[in-house]
């Protein structure tokens, strides 16, 4: 599998500029674009389908979905229509949710790794043209057949983090969305984890008919991006895409690192996030975004493809979307 760069669409992109944004990532020749669905803002599915009817080329992923709100089967009928529709254009990304909005919409499971990776198996397995009759503690069918035969089956991806969440996107999906900040150290503990899953013996939730397709794992890595000429700008933009950083559900993402006891010091002393943004050392920046010049931009897309990400999806910040999607195609070999 060939090394890609993809985009990410902001979630809260003004409608008017969707098409176009979408249009202008497929002219620039980024590999592809990621629609997100974050609560409250858009619908994973709709985006993905206005973004694919735009445009000729580009690949569009969606990541993520929340499995705790979806049916499984209807999250397969979802996915097989834009396969059928855009023929080896998609990629689908199923999580299991922030926990806060989960839970504000009352949809918080009991156990999360069980309800995903059972998500995840009768998706995969209606999409691959399998009939399915489970009864899992979280997902059941009887009988269960998508009407559809499709020419490219859709990858299902798993966009997860931490260690018990990475096993099952390595035991269940097609590949792991990783999201933002993905540094090379992250990548390889995320990596490690993947792969421990994989290895994983045996299944105990009743799925053990649906096995794995055979094939390569995807390791999509989301970052922030800024890329301007002079990279103390491009610093100075990045920070405030990056305040939100320091919370505990992206500790996962900071332990790691050899900075990670001082990260975490300091987030402790800020009173805001955005004094805590204010006060991170220059370095920490560049090793928490792609950010900078085009070249040393580049040279971190590639540091990062080595480490073992197979995409590479940049998160436009600092200022206008548009504006911002066309210097970041500055780093398109």
């Amino acid at each position: 599998m060939s090394p890609s760069v993809g985009v990410l669409l902001p979630r809260d992109i003004p409608a008017g500029d969707f098409v176009p944004f979408a249009r202008a990532a497929d002219e620039a020749g980024f590999d592809a674009l990621w629609v997100v669905e974050d609560c409250f803002y858009r619908g994973g599915f709709s985006q993905a389908a206005v973004a694919l009817a735009a445009t000729p080329r580009i690949h569009v992923g969606i990541g993520i979905l929340p499995a705790a709100v979806r049916n499984a089967s209807f999250t397969a009928i979802e996915s097989g229509t834009l396969a059928e529709l855009f023929p080896g254009r998609v990629t689908v990304g199923v999580g299991h949710g922030m926990p806060v909005w989960t839970r504000q919409v009352g949809a918080y499971p009991a156990s999360i790794l069980t309800m995903l990776a059972e998500h995840l198996d009768v998706t995969r397995a209606l999409l691959r043209g399998e009939t399915v009759t489970v009864s899992g503690r979280y997902v059941s069918a009887d009988a269960v057949a998508l009407n559809a035969t499709l020419e490219r089956v859709p990858p299902v991806l798993a966009g997860v983090r931490g260690v018990k969440s990475l096993a099952v996107s390595g035991r269940h999906a097609d590949g792991t969305i990783l999201a933002e900040p993905v540094t090379p150290e992250y990548l390889a503990a995320a990596i490690a984890a993947i792969d421990a899953g994989r290895e994983a013996p045996g299944d105990a939730r009743g799925f053990a008919a649906l096995e794995r397709v055979p094939g390569e794992h995807q390791v999509v890595a989301y970052n922030i991006a800024v890329v301007r000429d002079d990279a103390a700008e491009a610093r100075l933009a990045a920070r405030s895409a990056l305040e939100w950083i320091g919370e505990p559900d992206w500790l996962a993402h900071i332990s790691p690192l050899p900075f990670a006891d001082d990260f975490v010091a300091l987030r402790a002393a800020s009173p805001t996030r955005a004094e805590f943004a204010a006060s991170m050392p220059d370095e920490w920046i560049d090793q928490l975004a792609i950010v900078g010049t085009p070249e040393s931009a580049r040279r971190r897309i590639d540091q990062l493809h080595e480490a073992g990400a197979t995409s590479v999806v940049l998160i436009p910040a600092g200022g206008d979307p548009l504006a911002e999607l066309y210097s970041l195609a500055r780093l398109l070999k």
